[in-house]
């Protein structure tokens, strides 16, 4: 028989800090001009609409394989957008997919293994931390890239 550990934080919680995250992370791509969104970059990294393709690559599709219990493996910018629009839509749209299949999950989910994109074999807990570290990273790339082109971020607490 298995026994779940205190919880530190409910799942509602994490979803919601998760969903902050991405509020933020929307606010970021509205701010970017059009062309440096797609060109702009410091230092070799890639520009912001790259890290957003990597972005909506992991979040829904890692979340899906999660709730359907299928490892499909990563696959990333399969979908040419070609403007800020488009990536703005895909964000939203990938915002409600998240709160449907999160909704498939039960408290037991989270302490369970499963292999992302059949690489990555961890906790559920842990791919989805991963989710979250993985676009925090990305969005401090973004306030450099915003800085460099003397547009003022929001604040980054502001979630």
């Amino acid at each position: 028989m298995k026994t779940l550990e205190a919880q530190v934080i409910t799942s509602e919680d994490l979803l919601k800090h998760w969903q902050g995250h991405r509020a933020l992370t929307r606010r970021l791509i509205e701010l970017f001009p059009e062309k440096d969104f797609f060109e702009f970059s410091i230092g070799g990294m890639r520009p912001f609409a790259k890290l957003i393709d990597e972005l909506l690559a992991i979040a829904v599709p890692g979340l899906k394989g999660i709730v359907t219990k299928e490892t499909a493996p990563f696959s990333e910018g399969e979908e040419k957008l070609i403007f800020k629009a488009q990536y703005l839509e895909k964000w939203d749209e990938a915002t409600a997919e998240i709160n449907e299949y999160w909704s498939q999950l039960s408290i037991e989910d989270f302490s369970e293994n499963f292999n992302l994109f059949g690489q990555y074999e961890f906790p559920i807990i842990q791919n989805i931390l991963y989710f979250i570290d993985n676009e925090v990273h990305h969005r401090g790339q973004a306030y450099v890239y915003l800085r460099a082109l003397n547009i003022e971020p929001p604040f980054f607490w502001e979630r």
